[in-house]
């Protein structure tokens, strides 16, 4: 769900009781873009890890896109690869699948 204010603003529900908040032309992708040109960091070795559709042009974004295993809302069907839960450390699963 997205929602604007005073067409400054976006709001986004990823789950329930969790508000985010951004300009209304950003977006994790891009978020995760600048930061790698601004560290010299390629897109082929960025790993980004994510478990809602506000997740998905990041994932699909990524050199490895990782969807958690209680993913939702179809963000499994862009990812390179499917991790553990939140719950069960799936990220420290794919940091050390991927990156150690």
């Amino acid at each position: 769900m997205a929602y604007k204010i005073d067409g400054l603003w976006g709001l986004t529900e990823a789950k329930e009781n969790n508000i985010e908040v951004g300009g209304p032309d950003t977006c994790k992708r891009k978020a995760i873009a600048a930061f790698g040109e601004l560290f010299g960091i390629s897109q082929e070795e960025i790993m980004c890890c994510g478990d809602a559709p506000n997740d998905i042009e990041m994932i699909k974004y990524a050199g490895i896109g990782v969807a958690m295993g209680n993913a939702w809302g179809g963000t499994k069907d862009y990812a390179d690869y499917v991790t553990d839960t939140n719950d069960d450390d799936g990220v420290a699963k794919a940091i050390i699948k991927f990156a150690l």
